[in-house]
């Protein structure tokens, strides 16, 4: 009882869900330090934290250093959000759903 008490709080403790959802790229405050999801035209994308924007071109720090991506490439733009619901469902979900198949498999087991 006491490991299942420990795993469902650490899941929990540790446990977050981030969604992207698409937004108006003249709301987009650059003093927010805001995650961004950039689909380009060619249909590849590019996350990272917002470091400026203009008309022309939005900068991003990425992975692999900054990156420059000109308004005439962009397709879309999506902001990173935390998503409460997700997080709740899957850090209930996970160890009810675990303990479900534990009872069938178990259940499964005593019949044959």
């Amino acid at each position: 009882m006491k490991k299942l008490l420990f795993l469902l709080s650490f899941s929990i403790l540790f446990q977050s869900c981030y969604s992207y959802k698409s937004i108006d790229y003249s709301t987009i405050e650059i003093d927010k330090n805001q995650i961004l999801e950039v689909l380009r035209l060619n249909k590849t994308s590019v996350k990272g934290r917002l470091v400026s924007k203009n008309e022309k071109t939005i900068i991003l720090q990425t992975k692999n250093g900054k990156g420059t991506i000109p308004m005439e490439e962009v397709y879309n733009v999506k902001v990173r959000e935390f998503s409460l619901l997700k997080t709740v469902g899957l850090t209930v979900g996970i160890p009810i759903g675990t303990l479900f198949l534990l009872g069938m498999l178990l259940a499964l087991g005593g019949m044959g």
